[in-house]
């Protein structure tokens, strides 16, 4: 009962701000998302947060420090099955209950984090509008609260409540097409010092699983393209691959604003194939059988946007 209270307090307050308003004029939207990135790479800081969603509540805890000019990093899992995520310098290690451990190249942790932390402002300006709303309290801090909402109307917006002493995110609501919230990022308490750095200094030599080979798939030219895509959007791989067990081969082109991202997939249809759409969150597949080719287009998209992306890939035929 505590836990489904909860969800409902968190999923319906997103626009409950506290009426203290600050009355120290505010930076320009964009500098204040320039600097939480920076705050974001560069600060020694312990977090300890939930995210909340339709599908529950997980309590996380993440810390970040530079040690000797190189990144370090840890998403723990706090409650449940230990699951952690370690990050040294471009090297990302997966360790789960159960699982055989693994390590990915990447700049940073996104597992558990909202990927507005790491985005590109200077090129979303084209494309979104960030929008200042005010100042509100969010785990004992006054915040600068901004909105990040795209210009076509065709993808999720955000709401950031970032910390004024530090720029770092205290709150990241993320909300669909009518305002409705999907996920929320909420911090409980933080730290920033450079106790964390110490803490994370033992990573230095830490025996961390190797960097597993990501096969790459048949690059080659494929007799489709979409004729609509959300302005902002670009291609950022092509791939061919066969499907495990089964004799078909699977074409697919991954796309991404830098904020959200998704793919275009298309392969023969079978009997099996149907039009269906899916949605859990912030996900969506859309299925569309055209022309003996089934289209599905998967990712970070409203039901609406994708339907629009499949309906016009043209298969060539």
């Amino acid at each position: 009962m505590k836990k489904h209270l909860l969800l409902v307090t968190a999923l319906t307050g997103s626009f409950l701000f506290s009426s203290f308003v600050s009355a120290q004029p505010q930076p320009a939207p964009e500098a204040m998302l320039q600097q939480m990135e920076k705050a974001s790479t560069s600060l020694n800081y312990e977090l300890a947060y939930i995210n909340v969603s339709r599908q529950g509540i997980e309590s996380l805890r993440y810390r970040h420090a530079i040690v000797d000019g190189q990144t370090y990093a840890q998403l723990l899992q706090m409650d449940g099955p230990r699951r952690e995520v370690i990050q040294r310098g471009n090297d990302i290690s997966y360790f789960d209950a159960g699982l055989q451990p693994f390590t990915l190249p990447g700049e940073h942790i996104l597992d558990g984090l909202p990927s507005v932390l790491y985005a590109d402002f200077n090129r979303l300006h084209n494309f979104y509008d960030f929008i200042p709303v005010g100042r509100s309290r969010v785990a004992d801090q006054m915040c600068d609260v901004l909105r990040v909402v795209s210009r076509d109307g065709s993808r999720f917006s955000y709401v950031i409540w970032l910390d004024v002493d530090t720029s770092l995110p205290l709150r990241v609501d993320l909300l669909d097409q009518d305002g409705e919230p999907i996920e929320q990022f909420q911090v409980i308490s933080f730290a920033v010092d450079q106790g964390v750095g110490h803490m994370m200094e033992g990573l230095k030599n830490a025996n961390l699983p190797p960097v597993l080979s990501q096969p790459g798939g048949d690059k080659t030219t494929f007799g489709w393209k979409p004729g609509w895509i959300p302005a902002g959007m670009q291609m950022i791989s092509q791939t061919r691959r066969q499907l495990p067990n089964v004799n078909k081969s699977f074409e697919t082109r991954l796309y991404s604003d830098g904020l959200f991202s998704f793919t275009i997939n298309v392969t023969n249809a079978d009997k099996n194939s149907i039009n269906q759409t899916y949605r859990t969150g912030r996900r969506t597949v859309q299925i569309e059988v055209r022309n003996n080719k089934e289209i599905s287009v998967v990712g970070e998209l409203p039901a609406a946007t994708a339907k629009r992306i499949a309906d016009n890939v043209d298969t060539g035929n």
